[in-house]
């Protein structure tokens, strides 16, 4: 094993609004504080897995104020410190910025890697060796590294990489140059990016110098720097939020990857080849579940009589069915769930109209 660079560092974000896992998911407990995977919550997997490549006192979780006793929880052992609260929601962009000012100030050659809280990898050794390869190619600050992933399907859901050429970085990761990045297409373009070998999923994952991302910042979104300069001084906790608070007020919504990498000349990608899901839908839950002999994936107490293809979680509670098929059916705490397999990502949708009922706030 490599020994770890001292300027390496990781920030995981996790925040979210806890509505593609609705009901069992909430504005309380989002995607990252679930259970489902291996008992243990997937804010928790996502710090394991970077065991031996940035130790717990490089790491930082950059959350929500109000989600900040939950993600400790989660997050044991990761100084208090480490754990930073935006003071309001301003996407990806944002939180980026956020990031680069808060390693900035521990260290100014620092190079971090902005990884997600809600997502799993199959194999993990492989994802460590694809980390470490990634620092390496952004020490030396020339370049942006992206994390793509080789697509196992024609997904319309996720973002895609084009690949160009191939870089000679002597590491065990494979790298290439990002030719572009392209937003969610249809199937027949999806199909024919999966066809041409030269494109991957955009997993959201970026590593970068701190200056390298400063000057990016400075170049496209250069009032962002002002949430780069208000963590100048360090601090945390309070001391922290009471200066973030007046500039996230009149900070703009956009994502790093509208704000920087579709804009940027500098992305290199790494081939992720480690089995990357981001656990989007209930339908992508049951992927990582032995179904039983009528193809249904039950989590919790069920019970099922001439019944197939469905995925049943049900926390405190039985759940029975019969005669269904193709259900996505969630209990827990005081609502339930019940909807086609293939409506699962209309989740969403349905979250946000139950925002708008006058009782709406009880069930989310």
């Amino acid at each position: 094993m490599k020994t770890m660079q001292i300027h390496n560092y990781a920030v995981i974000l996790a925040g979210g609004k806890g509505e593609r896992f609705w009901p069992l998911s909430t504005a309380a407990r989002p995607k990252q504080f679930i259970s489902l995977f291996g008992g243990r919550p997937l804010l928790t997997l996502a710090l394991e897995r970077l065991e031996g490549v940035v130790p717990l006192e490089r790491t930082l979780i950059i959350t929500s104020e109000d989600l900040i006793p939950a993600t400790a929880e989660a997050a044991r052992g990761l100084p208090a410190g480490n754990i930073v609260g935006e003071p309001c929601g301003r996407d990806t962009a944002a939180a980026c910025a956020l990031a680069c000012g808060l390693v900035a100030a521990r260290d100014p050659d620092g190079v971090v890697a902005i990884l997600t809280a809600d997502h799993l990898m199959a194999d993990i050794e492989t994802f460590r060796q694809t980390l470490r390869d990634s620092f390496t190619a952004a020490a030396d600050g020339r370049n942006i590294v992206t994390i793509g992933i080789p697509p196992a399907f024609p997904a319309t859901g996720f973002g895609y990489i084009e690949a160009g050429e191939a870089l000679d970085t002597r590491t065990v990761t494979r790298f290439s140059r990002a030719r572009r990045f392209v937003e969610k297409p249809d199937l027949s373009t999806a199909t024919r990016y999966v066809e041409s070998g030269q494109y991957c999923w955009n997993g959201g994952m970026f590593i970068w110098h701190v200056k390298t991302m400063r000057a990016a910042l400075e170049r496209f979104v250069p009032e962002l720097l002002a949430l780069v300069d208000a963590t100048s001084d360090g601090g945390t906790g309070e001391e922290l939020g009471a200066r973030l608070s007046p500039v996230y007020a009149g900070l703009p919504k956009i994502s790093v990857d509208y704000a920087v990498m579709e804009r940027a000349d500098n992305i290199v990608m790494a081939w992720g080849s480690f089995g990357w899901d981001d656990v989007g839908t209930w339908p992508a839950v049951a992927g990582h579940f032995a179904p039983d002999a009528d193809g249904n994936v039950t989590i919790g107490a069920c019970e099922t009589l001439d019944a197939g293809g469905n995925v049943v979680v049900s926390e405190e509670r039985l759940t029975a069915l019969i005669g269904v098929r193709d259900l996505v059916v969630v209990h827990s705490g005081n609502a339930t769930l019940i909807c086609p397999r293939d409506r699962a990502q209309e989740v969403k949708q349905l979250v946000q109209r139950l925002a708008r009922r006058p009782d709406g706030g009880k069930y989310l």
